[in-house]
C-alpha cells in the first residue's frame, strides 16, 4: 500500500531509540562555565553554601543545561536515523525537571525519536532526551522539536561559506546519513522510575498564600553582546555560524547575527529563578520560538524579559508562570511557559 502523499516516511521510524556511550559525570565547574554563559548568577549554581541552604548536596545545573549534553548525543540520531534534510531549524522546547541535576550526578542519557508530524509541507521532528541518575531514576526529560529544511531552501553559497567556517569535527549542512541498511532499535522493555526529589523538597520560593493569578513579575533588561554568543557556542557545542559570522547569517537571509534559541531560554530561566528564589523550584520550561534575536557587532542585542502568574494549583501549591521575551521590539518566545512550586 502506498502511503499518502502527507505522510513523511520518518513517521515509520518514530520509536527509534539508543543510548549514550558510558555515563556523563557533571562537574562542578561545567555547570558554573554553563551558569556564566546563560548569565544566570543564582547562587545555587555557584556557591555548595547557598546551594546546602536550599537542600541541595552540591551546586545544581540551571534548568537548560541538560541541552549541551543532549545536543551531542543528539548528533547520531541526525546523522544516521532521521535523514533527507540538509541542516535543521530548532522551533520548541520543553524541559522537564523531575529533581535537580547536582554536581556528582552520573548520567546515563538516552536518545528516541519520538514524534514525527507533518505540517504545510514541512516535517517537525521532536527527539527526546532522558537523563538516568545513579540510582536508576529518571531526574530530567528534554523535548527537542526541528523543522526539516532541505537544499531547496539552502543558498548554495550558504552550503559552501559554512563548510569552510564551521570547526573541524562538526557539519551542520550536508548531513552523510547511514550507507547501511536501516534496523529500527527500540527502548527496551522494563520500568521507568521518575525521580520524586524534585517534588519531597520544601521550595525556596514564595509561600503559595503569598501569591495571586495576575501577580507580575519586575520587568528585567539583559544584554548579549557578539562575545556572549561566542562564549555560548564554545560551553554548549552549537557550533552554527549564523551565531557568530555575519557574513554566513546574511547569506541564509537573515538580517544580522542572531542569539541562540537555546541561550534566550537559558536567559529567560535565570530571569524566573531570581524572581522565585529556587531554581530547583521548576517543574516545567516549554518555550516555542516565534523570531530570533538580533545581535549586532556594534549595539549587541537588549533582551527584555516579562512575566506574570497565569494559573495556581492549591492542591500541590503550585502555578504556571507566562515568561515573555523581547527584542527589538519583536517577541522571540512566541509561548513560554514555566511550572512551579510554591513554599
Amino acid at each position: 500500500m502506498t502511503a499518502p502523499a502527507d505522510t513523511s516516511p520518518l513517521e515509520a521510524r518514530v520509536g527509534h531509540y539508543y543510548q549514550m556511550d558510558g555515563t556523563y559525570l557533571v562537574g562542578r565547574e561545567k555547570l558554573r562555565e554553563y551558569a556564566r554563559a546563560v548569565q544566570d548568577y543564582h547562587p545555587a549554581h555557584w556557591d555548595v553554601a547557598a546551594a546546602a541552604e536550599l537542600g541541595y548536596s552540591d551546586v545544581i545545573a540551571p534548568l537548560t543545561f541538560t541541552s549541551a549534553p543532549g545536543m551531542q548525543c543528539n548528533r547520531r540520531m541526525f546523522e544516521e536515523i532521521v535523514v533527507g534534510y540538509d541542516t535543521y531549524l530548532q522551533t520548541e522546547e520543553v524541559f522537564e525537571q523531575h529533581r535537580p541535576i547536582v554536581a556528582g550526578d552520573e548520567l546515563v542519557i538516552d536518545v528516541e525519536l519520538t514524534s514525527v508530524r507533518r505540517t504545510a509541507g514541512r516535517d517537525f521532528i521532536t527527539v527526546t532526551n532522558t537523563f538516568t541518575d545513579a540510582d536508576g531514576e529518571r531526574v530530567h526529560t528534554l523535548h527537542t522539536t526541528v523543522v526539516g529544511v532541505t537544499g531547496e531552501d539552502i543558498d548554495a553559497g550558504v552550503k559552501a561559506a559554512v563548510q569552510k567556517a564551521m570547526m573541524h569535527d562538526m557539519n551542520i549542512l550536508d548531513i552523510p546519513g547511514s550507507d547501511g541498511a536501516y534496523e529500527k532499535e527500540v527502548r527496551p522493555a522494563g520500568e521507568i522510575r521518575i525521580s520524586q526529589g524534585g517534588l519531597t523538597r520544601t521550595p525556596g520560593t514564595p509561600s503559595f498564600d503569598a501569591v495571586n493569578v495576575g501577580d507580575e513579575l519586575t520587568v528585567h533588561h539583559t544584554r548579549l553582546s557578539r562575545g556572549d554568543l561566542v562564549n555560548y557556542a564554545g560551553v554548549a557545542g552549537d557550533a552554527n555560524p549564523i551565531h557568530w559570522d555575519e557574513e554566513i547569517a546574511k547569506l541564509a537571509g537573515l538580517p544580522d547575527v542572531i542569539a541562540h534559541g537555546m541561550l534566550t531560554m537559558g536567559l529567560g530561566a535565570g530571569f524566573h529563578s531570581t524572581w522565585s528564589g529556587d531554581p530547583g523550584a521548576v517543574t516545567r520550561f516549554a518555550v516555542r520560538l516565534s523570531q530570533p534575536a538580533v545581535v549586532s557587532a556594534k549595539e549587541g542585542a537588549d533582551i527584555e524579559f516579562s512575566g506574570k502568574i497565569k494559573s495556581l494549583d492549591p492542591e500541590t501549591r503550585s502555578g504556571v508562570v507566562l515568561v515573555g521575551a523581547k527584542s527589538g521590539g519583536r517577541k522571540i518566545f512566541g509561548l513560554a511557559t514555566m511550572g512551579v512550586r510554591f513554599r
